[in-house]
């Protein structure tokens, strides 16, 4: 039987003690040690970013010279000088689009933004769940409905062989999304980092993005 959900947890109060805004952050640390993403310099887009810890981790390992964009529905508080964060709906992929293609005409002296046209970001990263009705079924369909959108998003905007990283809920759907995800990238493992509760039925996707991607 899972554990009942302690909001104020082992991990919460390591995320306060650390000073990082959520526990979340512990999931990407482990899946960034295990598949070593993050690099100086490089950049990187955090999907459904807010309250920011997954961006505060990230532009720490990025360094000054790295460049991390976050969206969410929610306004996000300022983190440092190499986060950049709109607050947007992602699954209304044009209007994520447009704010991407009019950030990287700004940012053209820039050389890891050298084209508006061109695949911008090293990694992408996906922590988004649904507001949860309480309907597993419901609940886990519209998980695959965010995470549709985010593939979306990075079949445009990540650059060939960068990683991808999507947190899908499992349920009725996720073999056959599943499916989909390797008929379309490479090298595609399913990650169940030790911060997730124990209750939850989230898993995490890395993959990275071939040559092509099927339309």
């Amino acid at each position: 039987m899972p554990k009942r959900y302690i909001p104020n947890d082992a991990w919460s109060r390591k995320a306060a003690k650390d000073g990082y805004r959520a526990r979340s952050v512990y999931k990407l640390m482990e899946i960034d040690e295990r598949f070593r993403l993050l690099k100086s310099g490089q950049t990187v887009l955090d999907l459904a970013a807010a309250p920011g810890s997954w961006l505060q981790y990230v532009s720490k390992r990025i360094g000054p010279k790295g460049l991390v964009i976050g969206f969410d529905l929610q306004p996000i508080k300022p983190i440092a000088g190499n986060v950049v964060t709109f607050q947007a709906d992602i699954t209304d992929t044009k209007a994520v689009n447009t704010l991407l293609q009019e950030h990287v005409k700004q940012q053209t002296s820039q050389a890891s933004l050298t084209s508006a046209t061109s695949p911008t970001f090293n990694i992408i990263l996906s922590d988004i769940a649904p507001s949860t009705s309480g309907i597993r079924d419901v609940d886990q369909w519209r998980s695959i409905e965010l995470n549709q959108a985010v593939l979306d998003i990075a079949s445009r905007w990540l650059r060939t062989g960068g990683s991808c990283v999507l947190k899908v809920f499992r349920g009725a759907d996720f073999d056959a999304f599943l499916r989909e995800v390797k008929a379309d990238w490479k090298d595609v493992k399913i990650v169940n980092p030790r911060a997730s509760r124990d209750r939850s039925r989230e898993v995490y996707i890395v993959m990275k993005k071939p040559t092509t991607i099927k339309p």
